[in-house]
């Protein structure tokens, strides 16, 4: 009567043992989350400057990718590269259309709003976060992407993770360029002799972009039992 009682006993122990590791073993693998991102976006994009004094005027294609480090569940940093087409017309000569083609490669720092991810443990994570960012950059346009040109990228967002390693983004960034001749016609180019040295007389550009975004890359185990 002993033995069989015995083995039910250790049956038991052996059976709640399994289940407190692999319950353990999920935490730990949900704990390692995902340091790397790629994604592709696109949208619509604007200008703004000697041609055009409102935001969403004469709006062209953007679109273009990026790679994300996350240091945590809300610090992170971005390298960015878009291709943007602009277009206006002249103030004088309303005839006169031009368009022109910008390489924009930044890097900007994102903060999240709250703790974004799927660990249902915890209550502080979330699927849904705005954000919003900060960086610098610079920008290849006229002719042959000859010219150059450094500006200020920022702006807001909202991510969304949609299924284990796959988010959504929408995010309208505003590129504050350090020039003013953007359009690469000579009679719009640094008209007030101020190019550079003064922000309210500098172009400007903006993006409404829509992206998908794939995670690789988890964390080191932190001890051989973890998944």
């Amino acid at each position: 009567m002993r033995v069989p009682m015995l083995s039910r006993i250790y049956n038991k122990y052996i059976v709640v043992f399994l289940l407190v590791w692999g319950i353990s073993s999920g935490l730990s693998a949900q704990s390692r989350p995902y340091k790397w991102e790629l994604g592709v976006q696109g949208g619509c994009g604007y200008y703004v400057g000697d041609a055009a004094t409102h935001v969403f005027t004469n709006v062209r294609e953007v679109y273009g990718g990026h790679l994300r480090y996350k240091f945590d569940k809300r610090w992170a940093l971005q390298l960015k590269g878009l291709h943007q087409v602009i277009r206006g017309s002249v103030p004088d000569e309303p005839d006169f259309v031009w368009s022109n083609k910008l390489i924009n490669l930044d890097v900007v720092a994102e903060f999240n709003f709250f703790r974004l991810g799927l660990q249902e443990y915890d209550s502080r994570v979330k699927p849904i976060s705005p954000y919003i960012f900060l960086g610098i950059g610079v920008g290849l346009y006229g002719f042959n992407y000859g010219t150059a040109a450094a500006y200020l990228p920022f702006g807001m967002g909202v991510k969304w993770v949609f299924a284990p390693r796959w988010q959504l983004q929408l995010a309208w960034q505003h590129n504050l360029y350090f020039a003013d001749d953007l359009e690469s016609v000579e009679s719009l180019g640094n008209t007030h002799r101020l190019n550079g040295s003064n922000v309210l007389n500098c172009d400007l550009t903006g993006q409404l972009m829509l992206g998908i975004v794939f995670e690789f890359g988890r964390e080191k185990k932190i001890c051989k039992y973890c998944l």
